[in-house]
């Protein structure tokens, strides 16, 4: 999983717009819309949006298509975002997207609009916790700006002794996680008050239970669980898209596409801040240099003996080869490719250009031919 944030909105015009609602699902061109309650009705729209039947009461979603104005200003419709619509089609369900409203937050991958903060669900068993594996989870998400929440599932496969070890351990990391078991239903309430009322992006890597937490949730969700490989201790993933779910006690949760590596693009002089222990630190006292990064500078008040340090390092290295790939290559992201090496080290590398081989066409063979076959005439008159 990789997060990458955004600040597009788009402005608002005079017009008046007789609807409002959230995207909570894409797929292909169609969108599905949940109306706000209670439906906005302009007075200056037509008597056909006024007067619905009694006898057909209005449904509370409808599945849109997007104006072909916004696509042609290049206005992309995200999952979370609010927009306002056009020509309800009530009978059919349908109806068309207007416009988009200006969003509070926007992440790029995965691709959510006005999301609130992050639950980030790692288990402590079946897959077996990788502490390097979540801090990098964790620097990631905390690059977003959203408010974080560590969710520890799976507590009924660990002993209370692992438990509480775990949660001294990420304490000093600088979080309070809560500790949940689906199967059992225990930690659920607790987690519950994180969640009233908020758009919750749901992320983690494969495996970990963010379906079956869903589903339990949500009941009408219905999503698919994978079991998790025997042979990679890892989970299989389940999840293909981004959709929203609506939590019965209020509040949206965002079910994301599970990975195991997010990358890390951050810039070098960032990391440190995505670290609360270093945040702390720098609290407290400042580096002797406005520009340090925390390894081999004199009086810095980053480094030293924190748990965590040996990855901030290691992490470190990854931007800085980043941000030199980047640079050399002057075409961002798109040229390069992060590969994982022994050990799980990651660095980037250019990505191969491949030829693209098409079959000449039938016609362009005749042609050839026909054109062949006349400069063999010529060359025969010729020598005539």
């Amino acid at each position: 999983m990789s997060f990458e944030v955004g600040s597009h909105s788009a402005p608002l015009s005079s017009d008046s717009f007789t609807l409002i609602g959230t995207v909570l699902a894409i797929q292909a061109n169609y969108y599905q819309v949940r109306l706000e309650p209670p439906c906005q009705v302009d007075s200056s729209s037509s008597a056909e949006f006024q007067d619905a039947p009694v006898t057909n009461p209005r449904p509370q979603t409808l599945l849109c298509t997007r104006r072909t104005r916004l696509k042609k200003v290049g206005q992309q419709v995200m999952v979370g975002d609010r927009v306002s619509l056009e020509d309800p089609d009530w009978a059919g369900g349908r109806g068309a997207i207007a416009q988009v409203l200006p969003r509070h937050s926007e992440l790029d991958r995965p691709p959510v609009a006005n999301a609130d903060q992050i639950l980030l669900m790692f288990a402590l068993a079946e897959p077996e916790l990788d502490p390097l594996q979540l801090s990098r989870f964790l620097v990631k998400a905390e690059s977003t700006g959203l408010q974080v929440c560590l969710c520890c599932s799976k507590t009924d496969l660990v002993s209370q002794a692992v438990q509480d070890d775990w949660r001294g351990r990420l304490q000093q990391w600088g979080y309070d996680p809560v500790f949940i078991s689906v199967y059992q239903q225990q930690g659920l309430t607790d987690l519950n008050r994180f969640l009233h009322n908020r758009m919750t992006i749901v992320c983690g890597p494969s495996g970990v239970g963010k379906s079956s937490l869903i589903n339990r949730l949500v009941p009408l969700a219905d999503l698919r669980i994978g079991a998790v490989s025997g042979k990679l201790a890892r989970g299989r993933h389940t999840t293909r898209h981004v959709e929203l779910f609506e939590l019965p006690s209020g509040g949206l949760l965002a079910d994301t596409p599970g990975f195991n590596q997010p990358e890390l693009t951050c810039a070098p002089p960032q990391l440190a801040q995505f670290f609360p222990e270093a945040r702390q630190r720098l609290a407290m006292a400042s580096c002797q240099f406005s520009d340090c990064l925390h390894r081999d500078e004199p009086h810095c008040a980053v480094r030293g003996e924190w748990e965590r340090y040996a990855y901030y390092l290691r992490f470190l290295d990854e931007a800085i080869a980043h941000q030199t790939a980047v640079a050399q290559l002057g075409d961002g992201e798109s040229n390069l490719k992060l590969k994982t090496r022994r050990h799980g080290h990651q660095e980037y590398e250019p990505k191969l250009e491949t030829k693209k081989y098409r079959r000449v066409s039938r016609r362009s063979q005749q042609q050839a031919l026909q054109g062949l076959g006349n400069s063999l005439d010529e060359l025969n008159q010729e020598e005539e």
